[in-house]
């Protein structure tokens, strides 16, 4: 979440009329994440979540966000809903952007997350993955393996560019993963970005998922690459063994994995690490100076890199 657009008081006043949701009483910015503008919007009924979706999301991957969320909270999901308008709607405009209302969940996202957390986490996935088998919608994933070539040009093309040493390491890394990538993997919706800000918890019960606005149709196994870089690293950046095993073990109670999404995992965790750094230098040389966002730091995703690259040497060493 963040803030690139601003609204002013009347135009929230007179979007909110559009809805059933009361007066409002308060409207705050939310600084933390990157892709769109969000704000806590506060009426006399109780809290909402308001997001204006900037221009690096597709107007036309909105009813698939929208629709998705819908069908997960629908099975039992603990995600947010949409808000349809009085009109039925969910999507409508506001300071020039699409727009939407979605309902407040309770909780506090774990800073430090410890073992316990990632079992719930686990559960959380699978619990997401099977409620999203018989959604009808698909959305390609564009930051995928055959998409980060893609956004490694665009980066050498900003001011500044690329130092030389990291872009012959980075090149390294897409050659490497696009001839080993794997193929027919089990597929279906994914949420490919949950981080710990975006899990909420109350105690240690998992009560919310949130920021669905990367989920896509990919490899079930990749989500949790993603979960293993963002939850199982310790801030001095050493891998945490038990977590992994915990986050893991949380799953397959859920959901069992066959054999080849096992032997995959930490390739796609290495991709994973990859993406997000790749996508965090374009939001590191790339994000506007008057923006309330929370920029974060693309090293921690070289250091994962070189963690994952490190680890299949080994492999292949002690094999």
């Amino acid at each position: 979440m963040a803030v690139y657009t601003e609204i002013a008081d009347e135009e929230v006043q007179e979007f909110a009329r559009q809805y059933d949701i009361g007066r409002v009483v308060a409207c705050k910015g939310i600084a933390e994440g990157i892709e769109n503008s969000n704000y806590l919007l506060v009426t006399d009924t109780g809290p909402f979540i308001l997001t204006l979706y900037e221009r690096r999301v597709k107007v036309e991957d909105l009813p698939f966000f929208i629709t998705l969320m819908e069908h997960l909270a629908a099975r039992g999901i603990p995600c947010p809903v949409p808000v349809r308008g009085l009109d039925g709607r969910a999507l409508r405009t506001l300071a020039g952007r699409c727009a939407a209302v979605v309902t407040f969940l309770r909780g506090m996202w774990p800073k430090r997350p410890h073992a316990a957390h990632c079992q719930a986490l686990g559960e959380a996935l699978a619990r997401l993955h099977i409620a999203g088998q018989d959604f009808a919608m698909e959305r390609h994933n564009d930051l995928s393996v055959g998409g980060w070539r893609t956004i490694y040009e665009a980066l050498a093309r900003l001011p500044g560019g690329v130092a030389p040493d990291l872009a012959a390491e980075l090149l390294g890394e897409l050659a490497t993963l696009e001839r080993h990538w794997p193929q027919a993997l089990p597929t279906g919706v994914i949420h490919a970005d949950l981080f710990p800000d975006n899990v909420f918890f109350e105690g240690e019960r998992l009560s919310g998922l949130i920021d669905f606005y990367f989920a896509c149709t990919d490899y079930l196994t990749y989500d949790i690459a993603v979960c293993i870089n963002a939850w199982c690293f310790e801030v001095d950046g050493s891998f945490n063994v038990t977590k992994a095993r915990r986050l893991i073990a949380g799953y397959r109670a859920m959901r069992p994995m066959l054999a080849e999404e096992l032997q995959a995992l930490p390739l796609l965790a290495r991709g994973a690490a990859l993406r997000f750094l790749l996508t965090r230098l374009y939001d590191w040389l790339n994000t506007p100076k008057n923006a309330l966002v929370t920029r974060k730091n693309p090293t921690e995703y070289l250091q994962k890199l070189r963690f994952h690259r490190g680890a299949r040497a080994r492999r292949l060493r002690a094999g």
